[in-house]
């Protein structure tokens, strides 16, 4: 099996032994995105902001990968308050193109960082 790392400036970098992304084969696996802006590594201000921003470091990784929106084909997320999940969605939903990728929501005990929210998705290449 072959695995490729994908790394860009545009997400920030891993806070641990992980890549931003691995491909293998056709599938990039993305890891999940806290709501931490790239260059400052700071979190956004409030669960909407944050879900833009791990969605927006997302995009960047997907692109980095060679794919968009348009090619995922599972989201997880994960939430620090399930309360959080309308607001969630709402901001989610400007970022999906239909059909909508299969999809996972967890809330969980705690993320890094004090982080509300981490999405991670799966993306299949075409090409």
């Amino acid at each position: 099996m072959n695995r490729q790392a994908i790394t860009t400036a545009g997400a920030p970098a891993a806070l641990g032994p992980y890549s931003q992304a691995i491909v293998s084969g056709d599938l990039v696996f993305c890891a999940g995105q806290l709501g931490l802006d790239p260059v400052t590594a700071e979190l956004a201000d409030g669960v909407e902001a944050q879900a833009d921003r791990a969605l927006r470091n997302l995009a960047a990784v997907l692109d980095a990968a060679g794919c968009s929106f348009a090619d995922v084909v599972k989201t997880t997320i994960f939430l620090a308050d399930i309360n959080d999940f309308a607001a969630v969605n709402a901001v989610y939903a400007t970022f999906i193109v239909d059909p909508a990728p299969a999809r996972s929501t967890f809330a969980v005990g705690s993320l890094p960082k004090g982080g509300r929210i981490e999405i991670e998705v799966i993306a299949r290449r075409n090409g």
